[in-house]
């Protein structure tokens, strides 16, 4: 039962490992939906769609009641004279108006707030948008930083062989001391090499999980992702990459909706010029009692004051009207508003081709990175082959005896530098490649 035990946990703990590798799709979505920035601008557009609610219900007539209770004691004027006048009254009133005409002000503001919703959704996506291009490429150079790892664990396994081979040589006298020390030292080196690329591994997974905000990130890794060794230059002609950046990318729609609510602000202001057409009704009652008697009337007539309900019956009544507000004279306000508002759809226009300018110049320096990190990675590919054939020459040199221990090792360094290039050059090409395909429409992934 213990055993059984055992493997149950040891599967389960596998599991947990396992699941801790994440995909880029999968960065890249944790941090679109947990990012604290793309929910700060989720709670604005909220309020962007309670402002249209609002803007929406502008249409329903406005409801109000009020209930009053006043009281007063002392005299009261009466002709030359004065009279005792303690009194208790109350007073009910329910009233309704609703706007029947300004110009179309309430379907104008409508128009404008629909447009601000669209702008808000479009800076979140922009955010996101944001976020997921730095999780690629932080994504990308922690598989870069592996890939490192990989060639300096095949550097230290060699240099651990050749240590082992002088150490041979060395105990038998067909070489000198200073053989087996310089390999000695060069496997010390290449273990250094390989730990410092360990230590690049973490630290790129640590930058990757702070971009994904986790709380616990000591146990977080990628997935390791198998990059072509035979990488194809990159057909998509720039143009073609604008035209389709220009019509999917959120910040220039995120412009245009500006644009369209700039200019439905102005339509807005310009309601101010009309007249303002309000019908109201209202129903409402009252009660009056005299404190220091029971009898309402004159000296020749009394009768006895009501009670609180039938006052309230007797006296229910209705009254409703219709008023029109003209404008005529307002220091000029009005028009000062309208060129302020006329201000704004300029700026909002300019900002538009700010957007498409940077959009421009991104595709531009994506096209430039790609086509330059391609010819990089070919010149990278003919030196490491170079290399690796003169570090192939330098080991049966060395084993002939036709070249010193200190020929071989800076053959394999530099073929180990080659290696690096190679594969620091593949993934910038890569990037760029993402980032063209990104512009284009088309999802990160790997």
């Amino acid at each position: 039962m213990k055993r059984v035990l055992i493997v149950v946990l040891g599967l389960a703990f596998a599991g947990i490992n396992a699941q801790q590798k994440w995909s880029l799709r999968e960065c890249v979505d944790y941090a679109v939906k947990h990012n604290l920035q793309v929910i700060q601008n989720e709670y604005s557009k909220q309020i962007q769609d309670s402002n249209l609610k609002i803007a929406q219900r502008n249409y329903l007539p406005s409801v109000n009641a009020s209930v009053g209770n006043n009281v007063s004691f002392g005299q009261a004027s009466l002709g030359t004279g004065s009279i005792r006048n303690d009194r208790f009254s109350n007073n009910a009133n329910l009233s309704a108006d609703i706007l029947l005409y300004n110009n179309g002000r309430l379907e104008k503001t409508i128009r404008k707030t629909q447009f601000d919703v669209e702008a808000s959704q479009y800076d979140i996506e922009t955010i996101q948008n944001d976020i997921s291009l730095q999780i690629a490429q932080q994504y990308l150079t922690t598989l870069l930083n592996k890939e490192i790892v990989k060639i300096s664990q095949s550097a230290t396994e060699n240099a651990k062989k050749q240590l082992d081979r002088a150490k041979i040589t060395t105990e038998v006298g067909t070489t000198a001391q200073t053989v087996k020390a310089e390999a000695e030292a060069a496997w010390a080196r290449e273990k250094q090499n390989l730990k410092t690329a360990e230590v690049n591994v973490g630290r790129s997974l640590f930058a990757l999980a702070q971009l994904l905000q986790l709380k616990d990130y000591k146990d977080f890794d990628v997935m390791d992702v198998e990059v072509s060794e035979s990488l194809t230059p990159q057909l998509l002609a720039v143009e073609d990459v604008l035209e389709k950046a220009y019509e999917n990318q959120p910040q220039i729609k995120a412009a245009l909706s500006r644009i369209k609510s700039a200019e439905a602000q102005t339509e807005v202001t310009k309601t101010s010029f009309w007249p303002t057409l309000t019908a109201s009704i209202g129903v409402g009652t009252f009660y009056n009692n005299l404190l220091n008697t029971n009898n309402v009337g004159n000296e020749f007539f009394y009768v006895k004051e009501g009670g609180f309900f039938n006052q309230y019956k007797d006296n229910f009544g209705q009254q409703g009207g219709v008023s029109l507000n003209i404008p005529i004279f307002n220091k000029g306000i009005t028009k000062l508003q309208v060129e302020q508002s006329k201000i704004n759809e300029n700026i909002a226009k300019t900002t538009l081709e700010q957007q498409k300018l940077t959009v421009r110049q991104n595709v531009q320096q994506a096209q430039f990175d790609a086509d330059a990190n391609y010819e990089i990675y070919l010149a990278a590919t003919e030196a490491e082959k170079s290399t690796k054939l003169a570090m192939d020459f330098a080991d049966k040199s060395y084993a002939a005896g036709r070249t010193t221990i200190f020929d071989l090792n800076i053959a394999r360094n530099n073929y180990a530098n080659a290696q690096g290039s190679v594969q620091q050059a593949k993934f910038n090409y890569l990037f760029s490649l993402k980032l063209l395909n990104f512009y284009s429409g088309i999802p990160l992934s790997l």
